[in-house]
């Protein structure tokens, strides 16, 4: 249920799911936030976040939104946000980071069209949608029943796709810093494990240095060093998924040692390696 006056400590807390239902594979989170704060950084999926007690202040789309018990935040999959808590009590909320495809096959099927990707301009406060998302979530974390659990994350994300996704998405224009920024990615994407320069990168697309900066950060909001980062916590988070001792984690995706990937993924995720991998190893039945 929702609880304006929730009372919060100053005890943080998180842990994470990984679920796989529906065809897809994604993260879970439940966690409560005083003093930690999420930097500039994207997702590869989708965030969809149902706020229980406190508030979040975040940056997103070119300015700041807060976010009370009882809303639910929308995020974009490669859109730049921030996240902290609004006061010193924090906020608590649940989260899950469903892919493209999993919101593309539902909106497909809602909105009776053959392409739909679904894009969310603004958080949403609807009581009604945010119970059926709280409720979904909660079944993705201790329900044993697959049917119960596909059930209600179907129905959520319909009852939101429904009522507040915007009808947009038509092909982008590619110019050619469009494309070299998108080369500049996919070769960062190839070679993640790698010390990579931005002169190396810029040699790629036949760019000079600082022109590639630029127009990566106009692309993807974040400048290359910061994206080639998120994207060694992401190639982490896969391998610590299958068992992977942090340690060999942290040396296959490019950082230094366990501490360097330590630092980052904290800071992305939420939680440590450590804290992901005991919660997955806790519950990886859960969601099979």
């Amino acid at each position: 249920m929702i609880n304006a006056e929730l009372p919060l400590t100053t005890t943080e807390s998180a842990q994470v799911w990984h679920s796989s239902i529906l065809g897809d594979s994604f993260d879970v989170l439940r966690a409560t936030f005083v003093t930690h704060t999420f930097p500039r950084h994207t997702h590869e999926g989708y965030v969809i976040a149902v706020i229980e007690g406190g508030a979040e202040r975040y940056f997103y789309r070119g300015s700041y939104h807060k976010a009370g018990a009882g809303a639910i935040t929308l995020i974009n999959p490669g859109e730049v946000h921030t996240g902290e808590a609004v006061t010193s009590a924090g906020w608590i909320y649940r989260a899950l980071y469903p892919g493209t495809d999993l919101l593309r096959r539902i909106a497909c099927e809602v909105e009776g069209r053959n392409s739909f990707t679904p894009y969310f301009s603004h958080n949403v406060e609807d009581p009604e949608v945010w119970q059926k998302l709280h409720t979904a979530i909660l079944a993705l974390e201790v329900s044993s029943s697959a049917l119960e659990r596909e059930t209600k994350l179907t129905e959520a994300l319909a009852a939101l796709v429904s009522r507040y996704a915007d009808t947009r998405l038509s092909p982008a224009r590619f110019s050619s810093a469009h494309t070299a920024a998108l080369q500049a990615r996919d070769y960062l994407q190839a070679h993640y494990q790698d010390d990579v320069s931005l002169q190396q990168l810029a040699a790629v697309v036949n760019l000079s240095p600082f022109h590639l900066s630029v127009i990566f950060r106009q692309q993807f909001g974040l400048p290359p060093h910061n994206y080639l980062n998120q994207l060694r916590v992401y190639r982490a988070r896969d391998l610590l998924l299958d068992g992977m001792p942090i340690a060999q984690a942290a040396l296959l995706t490019g950082f230094v040692d366990q501490s360097h990937l330590h630092r980052y993924f904290k800071r992305i995720m939420g939680v440590t390696p450590g804290q992901y991998r005991k919660n997955i190893q806790d519950l990886k039945f859960i969601s099979q």
